[in-house]
Parts: C-alpha cells; structure tokens; sequence
C-alpha cells in the first residue's frame, strides 16, 4: 500500500509507485515464462517421411496405370477377349480379405496409441485384444491375399496360358498386380518387425507406437492401390 501526502509532488510520487508496480508484474510475469518456457510443436518426422515416400509410391502405381489405359486402348480386341479368363468371384474374396485386414490393422493401431500391447483377457474375448492380437490377424490376412494371388497366377499360366510373354496383357497384368503384391509382402515384413520389437522390449514406448501407426499407413495405402487396381482389371477391364 503507497501513502501520498498532499504537496506539490504527491502526485508525482503515487504514480511513480503505480509504475513501479506495473513494471513488477512484468517483471514477475517473464519470470514465470522464462521458467516454463513452451516448447515448439513439431510434427513426427518419421510419420512426415513415410507419407512423402507413399507420394513417390503412388506416382508409380500412376505410371502404371497409364501404360495400362494406353494399351487397353489400342488393343480392345485383345482385353475383350483375354479379361474372359479372370476368376472375378475369387479375385472378389482374396479383395474382401485385403480390405477388411486394413480394419483390423486400424483396430491395432487404437490399442497401441493407448499403450495396450497384449490381450487382457481370454484369447476368444476380441474385444480385449491388443495391438499384437490385432496385428497377427492382419498379418495373416495379407499372407491369405499373397497365397490367393500366386493360386491365381498358377491358374492363369498353367490353363489358361496367360504368362507375362504371352500378349501385352499379360504384362501389363502381370505387372500391375505383381508389383502391388510385393508390396504387400514388404507390409507384411513390417508387420513382423513391429511385433518382434514388442517382445524384444519390457517397456512400450511412444516410438514402438509411432512405428506401428506408420506401418499402419503403409497398409492402408496398399490397400487404396489394390481397389483401384481391382476395379480397373477385373470390373471395368
């Protein structure tokens, strides 16, 4: 509290306090801030990365249908006739597969961002399944689609004589989902360094579950690539 007298410079001296006041707020207020000081918010490199690798990856899944269209349209003749030969309910299972494995990769990317890496219950309760739970069966629903293509490439060049030779289908076929099917199998690797990391730790770290989400968008990208894929060659063909 300032006491001021009447005189000439009283009120010279009530506002001198009155700044001197102000200027130890300020003062106590860059103290404070000095001593939290608030870090930058700065976005996950890794996660950064892996969509700018996904950009590159898509301009060549891109090309690729381009060279598709192209050929498709100076050789109608020929796709009308050889599109003939593809299994389209069974390419339609081995897609609903793929498909749905990308839910169950997202459902292991919820429990790892909440830290839960293993089941906490019975093996048969799905709801009390973790990431690694989640992410085997997505494992084993990319291998299932893998079986299912090469069964279908042995089908194709063993009755049908479709090989990657035989016409500019074929290599164009052969390419295209080839290429997408690798990788898928360079997914599934992934998968299994992501699960062998959780048990190769004690602890669950925020970089295992970074890891996993990164992993998760890759799939999810080869997963957007395979319906396009399928809607051009076995419905539009």
């Amino acid at each position: 509290m300032v006491l001021a007298r009447e005189t000439p410079c009283g009120r010279g001296a009530v506002t001198f306090a009155g700044h001197a006041r102000h200027n130890g707020d300020v003062a106590s207020t860059t103290a404070v801030d000095a001593a939290h000081p608030q870090s930058p918010v700065r976005p996950n490199l890794t996660s950064v990365g892996t969509i700018v690798w996904l950009s590159s990856e898509l301009m060549f899944f891109a090309a690729l249908f381009a060279i598709y269209f192209t050929l498709r349209s100076n050789a109608t003749e020929l796709w009308s006739e050889q599109s003939q030969l593809l299994n389209i309910p069974f390419s339609l299972t081995i897609t609903t597969i793929l498909v749905l494995s990308s839910v169950t990769c997202q459902l292991g990317v919820l429990r790892a961002e909440r830290g839960q890496v293993g089941r906490t219950g019975s093996l048969l309760q799905v709801g009390q399944w973790g990431m690694r739970e989640w992410f085997v069966l997505t494992f084993v629903m990319g291998a299932l689609f893998i079986a299912g293509q090469v069964f279908e490439y042995a089908e194709l060049v063993m009755h049908e004589g479709l090989t990657l030779s035989s016409d500019p289908y074929g290599s164009i076929f052969y390419l295209a989902t080839g290429f997408h099917g690798l990788h898928v199998t360079l997914g599934l690797f992934a998968f299994l360094l992501v699960l062998g990391r959780t048990y190769m730790t004690k602890r669950f770290t925020h970089e295992q579950a970074t890891s996993a989400i990164v992993v998760s968008y890759y799939w999810h990208f080869v997963d957007v690539v395979w319906i396009a894929l399928y809607l051009t060659i076995y419905i539009i063909q």
